[in-house]
């Protein structure tokens, strides 16, 4: 937690030192509902379909830019739509740093606030597969998704942030180091193994050559784990590889993610200036961009998002601290909130928003068809008719989540 002087309260029954800060610092900061809506608009505002206008004007830059970014790489990179789960888990450890510190100003002792962090684990983690599950001829275990990864780490998370702002630099530098160090030392597949058995093709062009191939799409570590674990659970049929190389055990490295978040939180909670704290922020963010870039460049590590490596922590970690000083900057210091509002009706309803954007968009699409026609939006163009009905869809949500704002209707786990 913050490394402010502690003023007296500890519980005598763990050895767990609780140090509580001023009530001051556990004021709620808008530019963190803010960031926060932005990132589940960007996961929501997937229905606008951009890959398919991309794909219908084939020469137009401007589409192609767009549906870049509203796409995963491949393997090594980064896009927009990258950032979306790893900046969610940064702003869960952000957020953490400041519930920390109400419960604590409340008096709430450490078994209350370890029971609510055990029990937020496990919501996390079976609402994750519940909702990965819906259309599925029986639950479908997999863990790989951002509401299960935060949940694996997030009693973790917990346990840390009661702790000093040492112990969670050390403990990102520990968790970081230790996976490197489990990926590298993992054997390598024979010269003449097969990839297409697990599910890469033998001329895919992302396959990573030398120490590098050590992270290599599903036949890495993480991709040995899933074979054994996975399998422990009633499933349709075996799993052999998840297609998109996703990983269980990538909530390691998140756990990185979200202390980073909570080193933040804690920066926006100390009694310095803005300004302070906006230049920690963007240095923190400059240099771990750096350093991802490095660590990339000189092959200690690929930056891959979807096996979530030491250097993908780092790396966009930097553009996480970099979103969050620019949102403090501008509305909690500058006083600039009104045109943050419709994020910030997305941001404190981010649990509703993500639970929406699976059970509702596609309920909402049809009932659009029904009243409105199916071919309603191609009065728009061929080319612009799902960008049109994705944001349709898009404001229905957003009206719904409006609604449920100004009644005071807050989902919260």
């Amino acid at each position: 937690m913050s490394s402010a002087p502690p003023s007296g309260t500890a519980s005598s029954r763990t050895a767990i030192r609780i140090e509580a800060p001023a009530p001051s610092s556990a004021q709620r900061l808008t530019s963190i509902d803010a960031y926060r809506g932005l990132v589940m608009f960007l996961m929501m505002a997937e229905v606008l379909s951009l890959s398919r206008v991309a794909e219908a004007l084939p020469h137009s830059g401007f589409w192609q830019f767009l549906h870049h970014h509203q796409s995963h790489v491949s393997w090594i990179g980064c896009s927009l739509h990258d950032l979306i789960q790893p900046s969610f888990s940064f702003l869960v450890g952000t957020a953490l740093s400041f519930s920390i510190a109400s419960r604590i100003a409340k008096g709430q002792s450490f078994a209350q606030m370890f029971g609510h962090a055990v029990w937020r684990s496990l919501a996390l983690i079976f609402l994750g597969i519940f909702l990965r599950s819906i259309g599925r001829k029986q639950t479908n275990f997999t863990f790989e998704d951002t509401l299960t990864q935060i949940g694996l780490g997030y009693t973790f998370l917990f346990l840390v942030g009661l702790r000093s702002t040492r112990v969670q630099w050390t403990s990102v530098a520990l968790i970081l180091l230790g996976y490197w160090a489990a990926f590298a030392l993992y054997p390598l597949p024979a010269s003449d193994f097969d990839t297409t058995k697990v599910g890469v093709p033998n001329d895919w062009p992302h396959e990573l050559t030398g120490f590098a191939a050590h992270w290599n799409k599903n036949t890495n570590l993480a991709w040995a784990f899933d074979t054994w674990f996975l399998n422990l659970f009633p499933r349709e049929k075996p799993f052999e590889f998840n297609g998109g190389g996703y990983a269980t055990l990538s909530f390691i490295p998140t756990l990185g993610t979200m202390l980073l978040g909570l080193i933040a939180g804690g920066w926006l909670r100390s009694d310095g200036s803005p300004e302070r704290k906006i230049t920690r922020l963007a240095a923190a963010g400059g240099i771990c961009l750096v350093l991802g870039w490095l660590l990339n460049a000189t092959g200690v590590c690929p930056n891959v998002k979807r096996i979530w490596t030491p250097t993908w922590t780092i790396f966009s970690a930097g553009w996480c601290f970099l979103f969050l000083a620019a949102f403090y900057a501008i509305i909690d210091w500058k006083r600039s909130k009104g045109w943050a509002f419709p994020l910030v009706v997305i941001g404190m309803n981010s649990i509703a928003a993500y639970t929406m954007d699976w059970l509702f968009a596609g309920f909402i699409r049809n009932t659009l068809n029904t009243h409105l026609g199916a071919d309603f939006f191609k009065a728009f163009g061929t080319a612009c008719e799902p960008l049109f009905r994705g944001a349709a869809i898009l404001l229905v949500l957003w009206l719904i989540l409006y609604w449920m704002h100004r009644r005071k209707l807050f989902l919260k786990i």
